[in-house]
């Protein structure tokens, strides 16, 4: 398993590293060590983003259902890697990626992504999108490009959404 991880980090470390910079200059924030790229900014393409917003999760949020995302978060899905074993955007591949990946547990990010959205950069990765915004290094994890089944996929977003859950 840690092979596998390992050499997805190192996948994607060839790819940030190869692909040429598609805005004319960085954005405020970009780079930053500490703190996550602006959480408003879509990363769904505006072509593609009401399509993204209205997808609804076809899964409850069960307790089990959100052990098995936890489970899929830590092992098979690699999210680990770049995302940390708490979901905060520390993982040992966040420091070499261009933004800090998402910090899961910051309650905001539930306010301004949608689950579909979520499922669209779980199927597409966020690599960019036409210089207007820049990639985050995510790549694609959902079939049919990535390596996870869909369900899987709503099971591990549905984990990561409960990270930023304010308890009462």
């Amino acid at each position: 398993m840690n092979r596998c991880v390992s050499l997805s980090g190192t996948i994607l470390i060839s790819i940030l590293l190869s692909a040429p910079l598609a805005w004319a200059a960085n954005p405020t924030g970009y780079g930053s060590a500490g703190g996550e790229f602006n959480i408003k900014i879509p990363r769904v393409p505006a072509a593609h983003l009401a399509q993204a917003k209205a997808l609804k999760v076809p899964i409850e949020p069960t307790p089990e259902i959100l052990e098995e995302g936890k489970q899929i978060f830590l092992g098979r899905g690699g999210c680990i890697s770049c995302h940390g074993a708490e979901g905060k955007g520390d993982g040992a591949a966040a420091k070499n990626l261009p933004i800090q990946p998402r910090d899961f547990t910051n309650p905001k990010f539930n306010d301004y992504r949608t689950p579909g959205e979520m499922m669209w950069v779980l199927k597409n990765g966020s690599m960019g999108q036409s210089g207007r915004v820049p990639g985050t290094g995510m790549l694609p994890v959902v079939k049919p490009n990535g390596f996870i089944s869909e369900e899987d996929g709503w099971k591990v977003l549905l984990y990561e959404r409960s990270l930023g859950e304010v308890k009462k």
